[in-house]
């Protein structure tokens, strides 16, 4: 047996060297190298990758994919590769077509701002230490001492700055793309990235944890409102506009918690709820070392009856009261989204509202709520759907054993290994459509009418 293998071994060389066998063992590699479709029916389009992809976004007309040490842009249309960048990471600021993606190198100063369509560079900065990126806008900080930094608010596409204000040094917490910031932590799961919906409207307040203190900048205005000092047994976050003051106090063998809501620019109490457990606290003790689980400017709590809510922040007002032995998977400020107790089905309802629907799910099924659509992995048989957040209609429903990347306005991007694929929704054609009036800009705070910020949209100017 050795000596016929050899003997093969020695004819199969010596044929493909001299080009008998060639044609042959080609199409004998072709169909070893040949993927077969991640899901059925097949994508618009699969493509491999050079390597494993750690995030992708859709932005405008182009995927982003971020990789260990390179960024590329991939046509939505297509698949096809628009560019390569040499980058440690990347995030997308703006949408449509105002988006731009925003790279840079791990613990090296500056990023470039670079158009995802054709990868020129917009701009470059070479000092900024971290940067924020939203759908309306970005945020950068750069330090010209220890305790001397500048904080800027920018355009997407914008060549100056809308505003900078000075604030004192940041450390060494806020480094590269979107560090943690105090305020809500967003509901994940397995199987579907964390940002798979990419970026959200720039809150209008933020708060940076700066030498254990909180300092509140107002992002409208472009100044700091407040600088608050916590308690040690307070956690403060900045949600919906407003200062949150979330005490848990040990006694009795149990932690007592509250919530003193204040406004972040005078100080002045807005609203107040004791005996409501945000979760920023695990394992029994009181130490609050968590955000609070939530979405723009809802927070998720706990009753004492152990009934899960979904809280305005703005207000203060209890939009959503879960059945007993629900579990919300999702909440945004139109939406909450829940396993029934008996874990068989999802429900949406709308916050505030009438509007709901329930659909039957595998108890292994992985949810996620996006602004475009409910995300459903499910498992046994192993499904990706997508739906209509506001009516559950299906907007995909395919079987596949993939993982959600990232979730666009006309489809879903899913990978597995080095395949990447795109799915669009029904009636979508696939390519987002440009927003009206040539998109949007980015520019300022959203009018009135406008998604400015939750039920009460308390974001809107008035006028």
């Amino acid at each position: 047996m050795k000596c016929w293998a050899l003997f093969v071994a020695v004819l199969l060389v010596v044929g493909y060297f001299t080009g008998v066998l060639t044609p042959f063992l080609d199409k004998v590699w072709a169909m070893v190298n040949t993927d077969s479709a991640l899901t059925t029916p097949a994508p618009l389009w699969q493509q491999r990758l050079g390597g494993t992809p750690r995030s992708a976004t859709i932005a405008g007309g182009a995927v982003i994919i971020e990789q260990r040490t390179l960024v590329e842009s991939r046509g939505l249309g297509s698949g096809a590769q628009l560019w390569e960048h040499k980058a440690d990471w990347a995030a997308v600021a703006g949408e449509g077509n105002s988006a731009v993606v925003v790279t840079g190198k791990l613990l090296v100063k500056g990023y470039e701002v670079v158009d995802p369509m054709s990868g020129l560079v917009r701009r470059r900065d070479t000092e900024a230490r971290a940067v924020w990126t939203y759908r309306n806008g970005m945020l950068d900080v750069r330090c010209h001492g220890a305790e001397d930094c500048t904080l800027s608010a920018w355009d997407p596409q914008g060549s100056s700055p809308r505003w900078s204000v000075e604030i004192p040094g940041i450390g060494f917490v806020l480094f590269a793309d979107n560090p943690d910031i105090l305020g809500t932590k967003p509901m994940t799961t397995r199987r579907i990235d964390d940002n798979a919906g990419g970026p959200d409207l720039m809150p209008p307040m933020v708060g940076l944890p700066i030498d254990n203190r909180v300092y509140v900048v107002d992002t409208a205005e472009g100044k700091v409102v407040r600088e608050i000092e916590p308690d040690r047994d307070e956690r403060v976050v900045v949600v919906g506009g407003r200062v949150l003051r979330i005490k848990a106090v040990s006694a009795d063998g149990t932690c007592y918690f509250s919530v003193v809501a204040s406004d972040a620019a005078t100080g002045g109490e807005v609203w107040r709820n004791a005996g409501i457990n945000l979760r920023t606290a695990k394992d029994g003790g009181c130490a609050q070392r968590d955000d609070p689980a939530g979405g723009r400017n809802v927070v998720v709590g706990v009753a004492a009856d152990a009934r899960e809510l979904v809280i305005d922040a703005y207000d203060g007002r209890i939009l959503f009261t879960g059945a007993p032995g629900e579990h919300l998977l999702g909440v945004d400020d139109r939406y909450a989204v829940a396993r029934t107790a008996d874990a068989a089905a999802i429900r949406s309802a709308e916050l505030g509202g009438r509007g709901h629907w329930q659909r039957p799910v595998t108890s292994a099924g992985k949810v996620a709520l996006t602004a475009p659509a409910v995300v459903v992995v499910d498992e046994k048989p192993d499904k990706i759907i997508a739906l209509n957040p506001g009516t559950g209609a299906e907007l995909v429903n395919v079987r596949s054993d993939a993982d959600v990347l990232a979730v666009g306005p006309a489809g879903l991007i899913i990978v597995s290994g080095r395949d990447l694929a795109y799915l669009p929704f029904q009636g979508s054609g696939g390519v987002p459509n440009p927003p009206a009036g040539g998109g949007n800009t980015g520019g300022g705070t959203p009018g009135p009418g406008a998604d400015c910020g939750g039920p009460k949209q308390e974001v809107c100017k008035a006028g």
